[in-house]
C-alpha cells in the first residue's frame, strides 16, 4: 500500500519510520502533537518557518513525496498512513507547487521581506537546473551520494526493479514524475580515502591515481559503508574490496572508488529502462561535484556505453531552485525558455571496447552478490 501510494519504499531511510519513532519514544511528544504544539517538515519547511517568523508552515510537492506520508497520485497527505503510523495530519504542512507564494521573509533579516517564491528537494531542483523537461530525460548528481532520475512525464510509473516512483517537479497543480534511484556512497567513497585512509590530501588527486593504477589487477570496491541503495536496498550490507593483491596500493584503490560510483550509476539506469519500457534519451546529463573529474566521467560514459554531458553550471540544484523563483516572480520564463538557456561544457563518449565493458561489469555484479551474502 505505502510504495503504491507513496512511490517509496518501506525504510528507515523516510521520514514517515522517523516520526512515528520520535512521538512514541520521547516523553509528551504524542501529547503535544495532538494538541497542535508541534510541526514537522523536512528541511525546506523549518526554514521557511524560520524565514517567515512562524507565518508559514508549508512545503513544496517534490519534498512532501519524500515523507513516505504522501500519496503523489491523488496530490495529499495520506490519511490511512498517518493511521497506520500514528501520526497526526495536524503535525504536518501545507503542499504547495514547486513555483509558489510560500511567503516573504522577516525583515529583520535581510534588511527587507524577501518573497520566498521557489522550493523543490535537492534532486528535483537539479532535474530542473538539468533542464529535464521532456520524457525520457534523465540526469544524475554526484555529491556524497548520487541520485539518479528519469522524467516519466505525466505516467506515474511503478518499479519492478525498487526504484522510487517520484514527482520530479510540481508547476501549475500538475506534477511531472519520475523514477528515481538512490546510491548512497558517492563522493562519499572519494572523502573514505582521503579521511579514512588517509591516502590522498585532496579529492583531485583521485584522477592521476586512477590513470596510474595497474589495469591488471582489476580490483572492485563494493563501498556499501551504510548499506546499498536502489536497485538492492539493503541497509545490512557493508562494504568490502575484492582482487587485493600484494601489489594492490593508493593508485589501485583510488581507481577502484571512482569505478564504483560508475558500476552503480549503471545498475540505476539499467532498473529504469526495465520499469518505465519506453525509449529513454540515450544521454546522461551530470552534475555535482564528483563530474570534476574527466577520468571518472569519462569511465562513466564507458561503462553505460552512452553519452555523458557535464553542464557549464554543475550547481544545478541552486540553479533549478532560482528558476522556479524566478518563474514565479515573472522574470525568467517558463520551462522552454530556461531549457534553452542550457549549455554543455564537455560531452563524454564512450571509448571503452564492449566486450571489456561487460567483463568489467559482470565482475561487479559477481562483487555485490557476494558483499549481499556475508
Amino acid at each position: 500500500m505505502i510504495t503504491a501510494r507513496t512511490g517509496l519504499l518501506l525504510d528507515p531511510y523516510f521520514s514517515g519510520t522517523k516520526v512515528k519513532w520520535l512521538l512514541d519514544n520521547i516523553e509528551g511528544a504524542r501529547s503535544r502533537a495532538e494538541a497542535g504544539e508541534l510541526a514537522f517538515g523536512t528541511v525546506d519547511s523549518w526554514l521557511i518557518w524560520n524565514l517567515t517568523g512562524g507565518r508559514v508552515h508549508a512545503t513544496d510537492a517534490t519534498n512532501a513525496a519524500r515523507t513516505m506520508l504522501y500519496n503523489i497520485a491523488t496530490g495529499g497527505w495520506d490519511a490511512d498512513i498517518c493511521a497506520l503510523l500514528g501520526i497526526p495530519r495536524s503535525l504536518l504542512p501545507e503542499v504547495r507547487d514547486c513555483a509558489a507564494d510560500f511567503g516573504a521573509t522577516r525583515a529583520d533579516l535581510f534588511g527587507r521581506e524577501i518573497p520566498i517564491l521557489g522550493v523543490a528537494g535537492d534532486q528535483q531542483a537539479a532535474t530542473v537546473g538539468q533542464a529535464c523537461f521532456h520524457p525520457g530525460m534523465m540526469k544524475s548528481t554526484y555529491g556524497t551520494g548520487c541520485f539518479a532520475l528519469l522524467n516519466t512525464g505525466a505516467d506515474m510509473v511503478p518499479s519492478t526493479n525498487r526504484l522510487l516512483t517520484t514527482i520530479a517537479y510540481q508547476l501549475r497543480g500538475k506534477p511531472t514524475y519520475a523514477l528515481e534511484g538512490s546510491i548512497f556512497i558517492a563522493g562519499a567513497v572519494v572523502q573514505w580515502l582521503r579521511d579514512g585512509l588517509k591516502i590522498i590530501r585532496d579529492a583531485r588527486e583521485t584522477q592521476a591515481l586512477a590513470e596510474a593504477a595497474d589495469t591488471a589487477q582489476g580490483i572492485v570496491l563494493v563501498p556499501a559503508f551504510t548499506g546499498l541503495g536502489a536497485p538492492y536496498w539493503r541497509p545490512d550490507c557493508r562494504g568490502a574490496i575484492y582482487g587485493l593483491t600484494r601489489n594492490s596500493g593508493p593508485a589501485e584503490l583510488a581507481r577502484a572508488a571512482l569505478e564504483s560510483v560508475g558500476f552503480q550509476t549503471r545498475d540505476l539506469l539499467q532498473a529504469m529502462r526495465a520499469d518505465w519500457g519506453a525509449a529513454a534519451d540515450g544521454v546522461l546529463r551530470v552534475d555535482g561535484g564528483m563530474t570534476a573529474s574527466d577520468w571518472a566521467m569519462q569511465f562513466l560514459a564507458d561503462i553505460l556505453g552512452a553519452p555523458v554531458d557535464r553542464p557549464k553550471v554543475t550547481e544545478t540544484t541552486a540553479l533549478g531552485a532560482a528558476f522556479l523563483a524566478g518563474m514565479q516572480a515573472g522574470v525568467s520564463g517558463g520551462p522552454e525558455e530556461f531549457a534553452s538557456g542550457w549549455a554543455l561544457d564537455r560531452r563524454f563518449e564512450p571509448a571503452m571496447d564492449g566486450a571489456v565493458r561487460e567483463a568489467k561489469y559482470a565482475r561487479w555484479g559477481r562483487a555485490v552478490a557476494a558483499t549481499m551474502s556475508v
